[in-house]
């Protein structure tokens, strides 16, 4: 059952309060961020499940500066939630207004007014309010005044520690999708609208639908092996190259250009999916655009050999 959004936490149908809220930014959506998901429900399975999160992270708020680092946006991130059995997302708009109101505010007004919860989860180190102020032991107190129940979850780790999205992040900047995957519980996507491009994947006879990484995290640059949802809920197998293209040199923007495998048709202005399964090679230069045309075509053939024994294996957590 998909899930609700609700963008305004000021303007919340009665159909949607009185539930029970996982707190946090849920950048990626992966096992952590399953975990308290279901810690929450284990505790109050008789309530509507939701989470509370933000957009933008408020981390693209104060520091703009920095270099795309999302794992997922709004969009992804609504459609992982909701296949975790989440019904109800509540998105606050992130923004100046909101970043300055106390964590007293937040509690009171947001939670128990504006939302009607009756219990909430958070991590060991959620902090939020004015220059995030407000913690857990703020949380504790003031929820137990306003008859809230609270369930402070520890966080699920590994060999290698606590899961985390930064840890995540790392795995995809270093070029390992599949490790990503694990620690996701699904393989991680891009999702984008597709636009014009160059048309030179055409010439070089695989057309490629292009897509912007925007504000999504860049992974290692180089070709991968990948699956394409599409908006009708089809997929297929394909081929993604992420980088600039050093052997046509077209400008130092990174993107993402991939060439769906068995299939044709017009995907200018469609919105799709792309799942990265494994890191092919790196991106390099090639001698003219025969000899990338050669590559390509090998490119394709490797791509095909891994999806059709890897692509719907089922993931699961490392120990």
């Amino acid at each position: 059952m998909k899930a609700h959004l609700h963008t305004d936490w000021r303007d919340i149908p009665d159909t949607a309060r009185g539930g029970v809220a996982a707190l946090g930014n849920f950048d990626g959506v992966h096992l952590g961020h399953a975990h308290l998901i279901q810690a929450l429900h284990t505790a109050r399975p008789d309530r509507k499940l939701a989470v509370v999160t933000f957009e933008p992270h408020p981390r693209e708020l104060f520091r703009p500066q920095d270099p795309p680092f999302r794992l997922t946006l709004s969009q992804e991130r609504f459609a992982a939630l909701s296949a975790l059995g989440v019904q109800h997302v509540f998105q606050i708009a992130f923004d100046r207004e909101f970043s300055a109101m106390s964590a007293e505010d937040f509690v009171t007004r947001v939670l128990h007014e504006g939302l009607g919860l009756h219990h909430v989860a958070c991590g060991m180190d959620f902090a939020f309010g004015h220059r995030r102020r407000g913690n857990v032991a703020f949380l504790t107190e003031r929820t137990a005044e306003l008859g809230i129940g609270l369930s402070v979850v520890p966080p699920l780790s590994d060999a290698l520690g606590p899961y985390s999205s930064s840890r995540i992040r790392r795995l995809l900047q270093d070029g390992y999708p599949e490790r990503a995957a694990e620690e996701l519980g699904r393989p991680w996507s891009i999702r984008g609208v597709v636009q014009h491009g160059d048309k030179r994947g055409r010439l070089l006879g695989f057309p490629t639908a292009n897509i912007a990484l925007g504000r999504h995290l860049e992974p290692a640059r180089g070709v991968y092996a990948v699956s394409v949802r599409m908006a009708d809920g089809g997929v297929y197998p394909g081929v993604a190259n992420i980088g600039r293209r050093p052997t046509i040199n077209d400008g130092q923007e990174s993107r993402l250009e991939v060439h769906l495998l068995g299939f044709s048709g017009d995907l200018y202005g469609q919105t799709l999916s792309v799942a990265l399964h494994t890191l092919l090679r790196a991106e390099r230069r090639f001698d003219g655009l025969d000899a990338l045309k050669e590559q390509i075509a090998r490119d394709c053939t490797q791509a095909m050999a891994y999806l059709s024994t890897h692509e719907f294996a089922p993931v699961t957590a490392r120990t």
